[in-house]
């Protein structure tokens, strides 16, 4: 293929293309290790649901490629689907992470041994919650509350924003208000999970959580906080339009989604240590019983 002889969006497009393909390649791969060594279904259900993120938001943005000129609404069912996914992701995060500590919510199990430790909040959530607050089921229920709050209102917006927009009102002021409830929302979410990391950073340490966190977390910052910093360079008339066929929405619309492909290829990677299947391959226990044996 002479590439000399293709258009620089043809470029992109092709670019875009492998990112995608790369990042369900990584995926794919480790997604097979763990069905090969399907040890634990209660976690590993978890994991899979996790490391389908990335390759599902390369793909959506490439969608969203293919279809440039595609209307506000298209585009907003799309970010829907990658953002719907995202809240299912964070609800399946914190479920991992109490299967890890042998916490049941449903069966009110906490064990003795993590029950009465200080969690301390800082501003702004000190201004509806004490300081200092001692670990106990409540306590446990309320993290997982704030989590599941944004399982719940992120469908919820992405309804209303796509019907209002079928509908014909969508005015910039009521697109900044969801954009100002998502927000609040997606940050509650992700404080209660660090606070949950926090708090047991030890028990947790041989499950590499800071580093199944920041997948999660880095998918959800760089496509939240860079939407937002593409919309105020919208504002700010640095994003143009200088293409006779592509207005400056549909410009804007198409380096988020550049920038996405690109971005899912570089977790999908950092999620083969994040979720290696190490744990459940059984090589785990065998170099345990050995040490065990030297010891």
């Amino acid at each position: 293929m002479d590439f000399s002889s293709l258009s620089r969006g043809q470029l992109t497009l092709f670019g875009s293309a492998f990112c995608a393909m790369a990042s369900m390649h990584f995926t794919v791969q480790l997604l097979s290790q763990h069905l090969f060594y399907w040890k634990n279904p209660k976690e590993q259900k978890a994991i899979v649901i996790i490391i389908l993120m990335a390759p599902l938001y390369a793909l959506v943005s490439f969608v969203g490629l293919l279809d440039i000129q595609g209307s506000k609404t298209f585009f907003t069912f799309l970010e829907s689907v990658k953002e719907c996914y995202e809240a299912l992701v964070m609800a399946k995060f914190i479920a991992l992470m109490y299967s890890y500590l042998n916490i049941s919510m449903s069966k009110n199990i906490v064990p003795d041994g993590i029950k009465g430790r200080e969690i301390h909040h800082s501003f702004p959530m000190t201004l509806f919650q004490p300081h200092t607050v001692r670990l106990d089921h409540h306590t446990l229920k309320l993290l997982k509350q704030w989590t599941w709050q944004f399982v719940i209102i992120r469908p919820v917006c992405s309804i209303l924003m796509i019907a209002l927009q079928l509908l014909g009102f969508y005015p910039s002021w009521l697109s900044w208000t969801f954009t100002i409830i998502l927000n609040i929302s997606v940050s509650l979410a992700l404080y209660s999970l660090v606070v949950f990391y926090h708090v047991f950073a030890k028990e947790l340490a041989p499950h590499r959580p800071l580093a199944k966190f920041m997948c999660i977390k880095g998918i959800v910052f760089f496509c939240f906080w860079q939407g937002i910093v593409l919309d105020v360079l919208v504002q700010m008339g640095i994003i143009r339009s200088n293409h006779f066929w592509l207005d400056v929405e549909h410009r804007q619309e198409a380096i988020q989604n550049v920038l996405v492909c690109l971005e899912m290829v570089v977790f999908s990677v950092i999620q083969q240590y994040a979720y290696h299947v190490f744990p459940y391959s059984g090589e785990a226990e065998s170099k345990l019983k050995l040490n065990k044996k030297y010891e």
